[in-house]
């Protein structure tokens, strides 16, 4: 079985890398608006404490969720595909964090 990786699949998994990392801090923002606590309270916790860290991630993610319909919508399904891949690329982190430490 021959795998094709193509320009598009790229460009998926670079949004499905990018897309958490840019969605965090406003994810983090609106829990700190949401708990009446400073944004840096929320930081700190991300920053030093790996369980906390997981939890936060795993709600940037599902920004990935938005792109992979919006481009599963438009039938750029290669684009959906490396979203998936990067979403998959987490996994392993929040396995450590959540079972092993």
């Amino acid at each position: 079985m021959k795998i094709n990786i193509t320009k598009k699949h790229l460009t998926g998994a670079a949004i499905g890398f990018i897309s958490p990392v840019v969605f965090l801090p406003i994810v983090l923002f609106i829990l700190s608006l949401i708990n009446h606590y400073p944004f840096s309270f929320f930081w700190d916790q991300f920053v030093e404490y790996s369980e906390y860290s997981s939890k936060y991630i795993s709600l940037a993610l599902i920004s990935n969720l938005l792109w992979f319909y919006i481009f599963l919508n438009k039938e750029e399904y290669q684009i959906s595909r490396g979203i998936i891949f990067a979403m998959f690329c987490f996994i392993p982190y929040m396995v450590y964090v959540n079972l092993l430490s």
